[in-house]
């Protein structure tokens, strides 16, 4: 018999069990809590609460360990594509050559939208933001497959999830294309998965576009660095909404509308815009720190700390190194980087960001890398999206697959009134409520 850990209640004592990760890390099952007892637990923010067992990531937010199905991250960001890693994610190993080429060949032939979908892009307001229009084409993108019963959801994943990888990629650009009034790019199986994209959204008639390695190699360490990361808050809105047995269209849409909140896929815009701010201020971040130590002042530096690591975010350490390498080697200056330079060495001395664990995070250098590849700032969390992809996919499908799987139900502790009787309109009186 395994550990247990035991709950007294009005001298009764229950014996909950004590599940063992991989990793070492615990948790007591609370499963038959409510069955059994009576009680349910209370966590806002479901901060102290595994939703689930899962393979695919790994992290340790004191140590800063970050892994993809037991691979450190810092490997996969060295030697690993994008496509590779979303291979890995979904599949579970890394591919042979063999295996990484037909995954890659399946990723190029649905590169490809429906022409139909250029009507839904062009008749979106041109105020609308990139992420809604997304969201809203990827839900669409379900009714244009009508081969698949709606009731089975018994479809081809290998060809559900390359359609999804690829054309995401293909409408993000296509709907930064439309929004700036521009004919719209095609995918080339001239380009890898990153310069395909770079190329659809800069190409021109006038203007070619020249493929720059470099930032065909930035962009690939991006969305690598973003593929997964645990249980986080888009993540869980696609197992949440997954657990319906809904589409995977659905479930991603779910995902994407979760990311464009400024507390989680938003936050690389925010701190760019951040350090905008703080440039047209005069360049001094000196200001800005105290205001962000003053407990009165609900200001806040973006870009600092995260609500897992309570280390040096690994994926910060490698963005920082790539935003080095990229703006030394094309011999950029931006006025961004040496403040967000400042900032860092502020919060790696100041006792008050070393005592509460404010470390930069991987939103402190993102947005920075994405500026030197040329992305506009209202598409940095589109980026996101794309890179985060991989990651929704494979926990939809390992959600789908877990023979213990069901339908995601919260409970809650009631604060509402007592029971009281229904009152006639014609009796109620204002303020008495």
């Amino acid at each position: 018999m395994g550990k247990t850990a035991k709950l007294i209640v009005d001298g009764r004592t229950y014996e909950l069990p004590i599940v063992v990760g991989r990793e070492g890390e615990m948790a007591l099952d609370i499963s038959r809590l409510h069955k059994d007892t009576g009680l349910i637990t209370l966590d806002p923010g479901y901060g102290n609460t595994g939703s689930c067992e899962s393979s695919i990531s790994y992290m340790n937010g004191d140590e800063g360990i970050l892994r993809y199905r037991g691979i450190p991250i810092e490997q996969l960001a060295e030697h690993s594509t994008f496509v590779e890693t979303a291979y890995l994610l979904i599949n579970g190993d890394l591919p042979t050559a063999e295996e990484l080429n037909e995954f890659s060949l399946m990723l190029n032939n649905h590169s490809l939208i429906h022409e139909e979908m250029r009507n839904f892009f062009e008749h979106f307001p041109r105020g609308a933001h990139p992420m809604n229009i997304l969201a809203s084409m990827v839900n669409a993108m379900r009714a244009l497959y009508p081969e698949i019963p709606e009731e089975s959801e018994k479809e081809d994943i290998d060809k559900t999830l390359a359609r999804l990888l690829s054309k995401l990629r293909t409408m993000a650009a296509m709907s930064y294309r439309i929004s700036q009034g521009q004919k719209v790019v095609y995918p080339s199986y001239l380009f890898s998965y990153c310069a395909n994209f770079l190329n659809m959204m800069f190409d021109t008639p006038v203007r070619p576009y020249m493929i720059d390695e470099d930032f065909v190699r930035a962009l690939n360490l991006f969305w690598v660095l973003h593929a997964d990361h645990e249980q986080n808050c888009s993540t869980s809105a696609v197992r949440l909404v997954g657990s319906a047995q809904v589409n995977l269209y659905a479930a991603i849409s779910a995902g994407i509308s979760a990311l464009w909140g400024p507390l989680h896929g938003g936050a690389n815009q925010a701190v760019v815009e951040m350090f905008q701010v703080i440039h047209e201020s005069g360049g001094d971040p000196a200001p800005f720190v105290a205001r962000a130590k003053d407990k009165k002042d609900p200001f806040l530096l973006m870009g600092f700390g995260h609500s897992v690591y309570k280390n040096y975010d690994p994926r910060g350490r490698i963005m920082k190194k790539m935003c080095d390498k990229l703006l030394q080697k094309k011999n950029i200056n931006d006025p961004l980087l040496d403040i967000a330079k400042k900032l860092e060495e502020v919060a790696l001395k100041d006792s008050f960001f070393i005592d509460n664990r404010l470390y930069p995070n991987v939103d402190f250098y993102s947005g920075i890398l994405l500026r030197t590849i040329g992305i506009p700032l209202n598409m940095f969390t589109v980026m996101f999206a794309i890179g985060r992809l991989p990651g929704w996919i494979s926990q939809w499908k390992e959600s789908r697959e877990d023979p213990k799987g069901k339908l995601h139900r919260p409970r809650q502790v009631y604060l509402g009134h007592d029971k009281r009787d229904y009152v006639p309109v014609n009796e109620r009186k204002k303020g008495n409520k």
